[in-house]
């Protein structure tokens, strides 16, 4: 394999896949509570017999919404390829590797990360049969990813409400041979700098996969349902807006936290996450280590050292994160497409390569689409 172009961030989402690989591969015990496909108004849904709802068979984003026509418009681009109409003939593009790659060749990209159904699992509303659906996944994704290895760099999913199966799972995960680990984050969960998690720190240090933290949208929001239309919008568009900010939780716990001074084995990727934000985080963080907190977090960095030595983010639109490089540091982020989201690119990622990074040096260009991911991940051109 040349590489060219690898997005570093790419999705498997649970409404594309099999319809019945949960009933299938569950435990007798678990095998009522995990999602299935049943009958609905719009077509086939995925639902839970408890009540929970993951939305249309093959449909939309991560929850699986209808397509809308003029909607979107990163949607009617999708569409426009034919990816919803297939979805709703039972055509899997998403997941059948050969109609993946087919659909990545489409687009110019050779390789890409695979995030997976953490999003789901905080759906499911029911932590016990989580673990069990992200050890099924996780077991699908590695043969998945088997019949392209060089091209798909599947992500385990680890939960974050038992932290006993979410250790067990970090050393499956690398039995299995995925490339990393992706860690769901919840509302709810324990803050990540508590001592609580230092188990799987430990674990994920002995793997030496990276770990990694994708955006959730935070905290859930209130009904806006009897609010006017204009008002919903703006909701709606202050979610969308702000959702990557989140992220910076997750910077934040990990540094001030300490793990990166106690495991500098360890490396974490920020997925989605926008970069534009990070030199002010980072500055913030220098300048309150230094005014407040050098005494008591038995650091022996800055907060910003940490991030040039073990942290990447990675980014589909960023003009004005492209601007501040110099701060960040070319090694440190690697572009991706979000495909399939409606918030990515696909299949206009070149018109928005070319776009954001035309200005660019070829060296640098080179980094941000392809030579950063290739050493993170430890892939080599043929």
């Amino acid at each position: 394999m040349q590489y060219r172009v690898i997005s570093a961030d790419c999705h498997i989402d649970l409404i594309w896949l099999p319809p019945d690989l949960f009933t299938r591969n569950a435990s007798p015990a678990m095998k009522e509570r995990m999602p299935y496909v049943t009958d609905g108004p719009d077509g086939p849904v995925w639902v839970t017999r408890s009540g929970a709802s993951f939305g249309l068979m093959n449909g939309m984003g991560s929850a699986g919404r209808k397509y809308v026509p003029g909607q979107i418009h990163r949607s009617d681009r999708m569409a426009a390829q034919g990816l919803y109409e297939d979805g709703r003939k039972g055509i899997r593009r998403l997941t059948d590797p050969a109609l993946r790659l087919k659909d990545q060749d489409r687009d110019g990209i050779q390789a890409e990360v695979l995030y997976g159904i953490l999003g789901a699992g905080n759906r499911l509303n029911d932590p016990e049969a989580a673990i069990e659906m992200y050890q099924i996944y996780n077991s699908w994704l590695s043969e998945f990813c088997k019949h392209a290895p060089e091209r798909l760099i599947g992500l385990a999913s680890l939960t974050p409400f038992n932290l006993e199966a979410a250790v067990a799972e970090v050393r499956r995960a690398a039995k299995l041979g995925l490339k990393g680990l992706e860690f769901a984050t919840s509302p709810d969960m324990v803050p990540l700098y508590d001592p609580i998690w230092e188990p799987l720190w430990q674990a994920v240090d002995e793997v030496r996969l990276p770990l990694h933290f994708h955006t959730t949208g935070g905290a859930r929001r209130a009904s806006t349902e009897h609010l006017p239309r204009r008002a919903q919008r703006a909701a709606s568009a202050c979610l969308i807006t702000g959702f990557q900010l989140q992220t910076a939780q997750f910077l934040m716990a990990m540094i001030y936290g300490g793990v990166l001074e106690r495991y500098p084995g360890i490396r974490i990727v920020l997925g989605e996450s926008g970069i534009g934000w990070i030199p002010y985080i980072l500055n913030r963080m220098d300048y309150e280590y230094e005014d407040q907190f050098h005494n008591d977090l038995e650091l022996s960095m800055k907060p910003s050292e940490y991030w040039a030595r073990q942290c990447r983010a990675t980014f589909q639109v960023d003009e004005i994160g492209v601007e501040l490089l110099h701060v960040l540091g070319e090694d440190t982020v690697m572009w991706g497409s979000d495909f399939p989201h409606p918030d990515g690119v696909w299949p206009d990622s070149q018109e928005y390569i070319a776009r954001q990074f035309g200005h660019l040096s070829e060296r640098v260009q080179n980094k941000l689409v392809c030579e950063n991911a290739m050493a993170f991940y430890g892939l080599a051109n043929a």
